[in-house]
């Protein structure tokens, strides 16, 4: 895939349309385009993470069971797979599976966190994005609270 069409497809992703275009020209350029076949892993639960991946083409299954009977979540393209393991070490909470031939552009937590302090423009705007989906996620949990309280 073409340095542009990366670009295009960074730019459709909520957590990166934040960033700067160079920010994101960067990541498009250092990334490590990685090919799947149907059925390859391509990481599994509680393995430590240390990258993010860009679903380009096909799709992935998210099994929190790794035995094909756990919660299934289907990524599609241009979807982020591991945002958090960009910004924290983490454990992957599930096994990611090819569930046909995929692409992924792989960004290590390295390159994201150097993409960062070159643009701090983008890591201000990226900060405020985030601050706004926590913001979001604790109301949603207050308001769960006062429904489990009301019953």
């Amino acid at each position: 895939m073409a340095l542009e069409d990366d670009l295009r497809n960074l730019s459709r992703i909520p957590f990166f349309s934040a960033l700067e275009p160079d920010a994101r020209r960067l990541i498009a350029f250092s990334g490590e385009t990685r090919i799947l076949r149907a059925g390859d892993i391509l990481f599994r639960r509680n393995e430590p993470s240390d990258c993010g991946y860009v679903l380009l083409s096909g799709s992935i299954v998210m099994d929190s069971r790794d035995d094909g009977g756990g919660d299934l979540e289907v990524s599609a393209p241009y979807s982020l797979i591991g945002e958090l393991a960009l910004i924290s070490a983490t454990k992957r909470p599930a096994t990611a599976i090819a569930r046909q031939p995929s692409t992924v552009l792989k960004i290590t937590r390295h390159l994201f966190h150097r993409v960062l302090q070159e643009y701090p423009a983008s890591a201000m705007a990226l900060r405020q994005m985030l601050a706004l989906r926590l913001g979001d996620f604790v109301g949603d949990l207050d308001r769960l609270r006062e429904q489990w309280s009301d019953q």
